[in-house]
């Protein structure tokens, strides 16, 4: 299969303009659209619908374009162990990360990685719902959670645990709980899902707070917003530490129940699809984050909170 006319496709389908992506590779309009037609008669079906007004990627375009990306990173990756391509990576990462950790982590980092690398461009997608990385076919996310896809390969970039926390106010208002169970008493703040989490105190005692079993008068989708909820004094929730430990620092949020911590420790991970090769862009992408990140990340400076979850 022709690799130039894999990638005139893939461009073209990125643009969704013919004539675009032909002057990009250096081909006529007729040139490129007859390249087209060739790819789409040797696959067997029409990857791109014309039209006098627009171009448009068909059902199968859709489908076929992942395995035209992974064919066209496979033959980068492979010629650049042989000592060829460019010597600074280039092209587009489409990476995908929550983006509450976006704002306040990643943003304040991007100038330094993009001058670091100018021949590379980032296609962000941002949401604190995590998106299907297959179907999205990104190059790369960030996700807060146990790794359980096997069709996923990752990295850990950095331990994170999770903390239930309260404002002050709400505290002094509705009292402090000191058990678990007196959660039950409480307004709760859940995160979308809901999900069950276990609790372990420090002699080995464990306990499972149950969302749908509690008085959770507000759910939210974001995580920003959560920690902005809990601030206001709607009520107690879990946030990730890195969501939250600024605001203690300042005093605008508190743990709740400190004896007690969120059993099921996650980390956040740098997670790409197993069949993909790790090309260069996604590589030195995952280098920068870690190095920046991983190693002494700003939210790991509290002993007293570590400690107690080691």
């Amino acid at each position: 299969m022709d690799t130039d006319s894999l990638r005139l496709f893939v461009r073209a389908a990125e643009k969704l303009n013919i004539s675009g992506a032909g002057r990009e590779l250096g081909l006529a309009p007729a040139v490129a659209s007859a390249r087209l037609a060739k790819l789409e008669r040797e696959v067997g079906a029409e990857l791109l619908h014309r039209s006098t007004r627009k171009v448009s990627l068909s059902l199968e375009g859709a489908e076929f374009l992942p395995f035209a990306r992974e064919i066209l990173a496979q033959r980068n990756a492979a010629m650049a162990a042989l000592g060829h391509g460019q010597a600074e990576p280039v092209g587009t990462i489409r990476f995908a990360a929550s983006s509450t950790f976006a704002q306040l982590y990643l943003m304040p980092l991007l100038p330094e990685f993009l001058s670091r690398y100018p021949g590379l461009k980032l296609d962000l997608r941002l949401s604190d719902v995590p998106f299907d990385l297959l179907e999205g076919s990104f190059d790369l996310a960030l996700r807060s959670a146990a790794l359980e896809d096997s069709s996923l390969k990752a990295r850990k970039l950095a331990q994170t645990d999770a903390v239930l926390c309260a404002s002050p106010d709400y505290l002094a208002k509705n009292g402090i709980p000191e058990t678990p169970a007196d959660l039950t008493g409480h307004d709760l703040i859940a995160f979308q899902c809901m999900q069950d989490r276990r609790l372990v105190s420090a002699s080995g005692e464990y306990a499972v707070l149950r969302y749908t079993e509690a008085n959770c008068r507000v759910v939210i989708d974001d995580g920003a917003n959560q920690r902005r909820a809990v601030e206001a004094g709607l009520g107690i929730a879990i946030n990730a530490y890195w969501n939250v430990h600024a605001s203690f620092e300042r005093g605008t949020l508190v743990r709740v129940l400190p004896a007690w911590r969120i059993e099921d420790r996650r980390a956040l991970w740098l997670v790409y699809p197993r069949s993909n090769v790790l090309t260069a862009k996604v590589r030195v992408l995952i280098d920068f984050l870690v190095e920046k990140l991983g190693h002494n990340p700003p939210w790991a400076n509290t002993p007293q909170l570590y400690s107690e979850s080691e």
